[in-house]
């Protein structure tokens, strides 16, 4: 038996470290959601359950100030823009000043009583869209189908520096010619007039029609933004400090990456919001607590970590649902090839044994990291698609589990010896083996956590040490990621998935989010099957899901950890706001019932 590295402490005290400090954090990149939600109870997989609207009886006053807290460690970039964000940060920013044209309904599909209809011709392989009558920006010009188009041309353009383009867009008929710079517009986009507009793909698929999935949902002002470089957009005053949106609220000033005072956008398709403005702030996970106690904020998403120190707060209510992500270490297996527009697998890499990862993943114990750390709010996640999506979940996979014989057995097999006998395995050919493990600053328990999975990973003889000597802040983690820095062979994070359980664009080849880099001609093929048009046949469509997943789960280029439920701490001065996920009223519908918060 591989014994741990002086020094380290156990996960019983690692959880007195929490029980002594408040803080925690989930910082989370990729897709969010789209902020609606309907009016019944938040349900999770084996998780706590709350209610997800909240009720409040009290007679509302006129108008108002919201305040919102973002909790959060780091400050936000503010890139309100929906073609160039990387965050959840901005995507929460953006849930006041932005709005996808089209509604959700319960299966995350799209529905027609957004700001947009659409029609679907799976024969002619088109969508047709139709924006609502006088829709209009938050600056009062008017909202066309010009600015639908302008927002594909932006992430299909040779210098864009984003990371949205990709294979759903590249399946839009002549899309690659003008992405290559071979044509100067995309033959597959027609505009018949400025409320009608008609989309062309190459190939269609059940995800063209799921919220997040084949079609892009946002349009772009192009009266604001058609005069900038599509290469200086991110950095534009227009989107930095300036933003125009078609969302309930629109920007009045920014503090930059700590606060933004938001007013009442009367340019609202629905209506000017009930609330005259809000005003969010940046607030630590460490504080959060005592804030949201002594009134200061009506709304914030909690650290879940310290539960049991708000859970029975009396001037809050609190809202959650299954959150639509989830949390995993992953590998790095190869590179991303910038020219070429694709990931590529390096079999020389350091986690390149399958084996080696599925030792790491059964030395850890993620059962009781939920069960200590996170109160019934998250849960062994068996794979990367979370229960909430229903039958694409393949109930069939055991997932992995703490079992250290297991995991010695694998290293034995696979030639991982220590040769030297200084207590840590060399590699297959007799060379030392130092693994150097990535993982986020953040609350009270990023440093626990961090420490207890290297722990545990010592005890069968890994050398794993934390690159860079400590915890990277949220941005330069990430950065870290998209540039394969050789400082990360293994690091741990989290997806938010979206409302699309597809998940070519975290795993396919020419995915700029498949931070592992992980190429196989099996999940290539897989992955091609989810987007073919056969998989409209439903009993198709399951079973790869299924595949997919099982496929993950033998080849282990991801270890999923944790299946997550997200808790929002409510003021009970607020009326009229919920989080189910396709709830029709957004934040254009909260009321206050007093001056400020209680």
């Amino acid at each position: 038996m591989f014994k741990k590295k002086i020094g380290l402490v156990s996960l019983a005290a690692f959880t007195l470290v929490l029980a002594a400090c408040s803080g925690g954090t989930d910082e989370t990149a990729g897709s969010t959601d789209t902020g609606m939600a309907s009016d019944s109870t938040a349900e999770s997989s084996g998780l706590v359950e709350f209610e997800a609207v909240m009720t409040n009886d009290e007679e509302a006053i006129e108008g108002g100030t919201l305040r919102y807290a973002m909790v959060a460690s780091s400050p936000f970039q503010g890139i309100f823009s929906p073609e160039f964000y990387e965050d959840a940060y901005d995507a929460e920013l953006m849930g006041f000043t932005h709005q996808e044209l089209f509604s959700i309904d319960e299966n995350f599909m799209y529905s027609q009583d957004g700001m947009a209809t659409y029609e679907f011709d799976e024969e002619a392989r088109t969508i047709a869209i139709t924006l609502k009558d006088d829709l209009k920006w938050s600056d009062g010009e008017d909202l066309t189908t010009e600015d639908v188009l302008f927002s594909y041309e932006v992430i299909g353009h040779p210098d864009y520096p984003g990371v949205r383009y990709g294979a759903d867009f590249a399946n839009i008929v002549g899309m690659e010619e003008y992405n290559s710079g071979s044509a100067d517009t995309i033959s597959g986009i027609t505009i018949e007039d400025d409320q009608n507009i008609t989309i062309e793909y190459i190939e269609v698929n059940p995800s063209i029609l799921q919220a997040g999935g084949g079609i892009w949902g946002y349009p772009m002002p192009k009266h604001q933004l058609g005069d900038v470089a599509v290469e200086d957009m991110i950095a534009s005053p227009e989107i930095r400090k300036n933003p125009v949106g078609a969302g309930p609220f629109r920007v009045k000033s920014i503090n930059p990456g700590e606060s933004v005072e938001f007013e009442a956008n009367e340019y609202y398709w629905k209506g000017a919001p009930n609330v005259d403005g809000v005003v969010l702030e940046v607030v630590s996970p460490e504080t959060i607590v005592s804030e949201m106690q002594n009134g200061n904020y009506d709304i914030a998403k909690m650290p879940t970590d310290q539960f049991d120190t708000y859970k029975d707060m009396e001037n809050i209510t609190l809202l959650g649902r299954p959150e639509l992500a989830y949390t995993y270490i992953g590998f790095k297996l190869g590179h991303f090839d910038k020219e070429a527009g694709k990931n590529v697998a390096d079999p020389d890499k350091k986690m390149a044994d399958v084996n080696l990862r599925k030792a790491m993943a059964y030395a850890i114990d993620n059962n009781a990291i939920a069960s200590e750390f996170y109160q019934g709010l998250r849960e062994n996640a068996k794979g990367m698609i979370p229960p909430v999506f229903g039958d694409y979940v393949n109930t069939d996979i055991e997932g992995y589990y703490y079992d250290h014989d297991m995991a010695n057995q694998l290293l034995d097999d696979a030639g991982y010896e220590d040769v030297d006998g200084d207590g840590f395995r060399e590699n297959p050919e007799g060379e030392e083996l130092v693994i150097k493990f990535a993982s986020m600053s953040g609350g009270a328990t990023a440093e626990p956590i961090a420490q207890y999975y290297m722990q545990e990973w010592n005890e069968v003889g890994l050398n794993v040490e934390l690159s860079t000597g400590r915890l990277i802040e949220f941005q330069a983690f990430y950065d870290m990621l998209e540039s394969d820095d050789d400082e990360i062979d293994v690091f741990q994070a989290a997806w938010g998935t979206g409302t699309d359980p597809n998940p070519t664009g975290l795993y396919g080849e020419t995915a700029s989010f498949n931070y592992i880099r992980y190429v196989d001609e099996e999940n290539s093929e897989l992955l091609s099957k989810i987007n073919s048009k056969d998989a409209f046949d439903p009993e198709l469509k399951f079973q790869v899901f299924h595949d997919w997943q099982e496929h993950m789960y033998e080849n282990a280029p991801v270890i999923p950890t944790l299946w997550r439920s997200e808790l929002f701490a409510v003021n009970n001065r607020v009326k009229n706001y919920g989080i189910d996920y396709d709830r029709l009223e957004g934040y254009e519908a909260i009321e206050l019932t007093a001056d400020s918060p209680y």
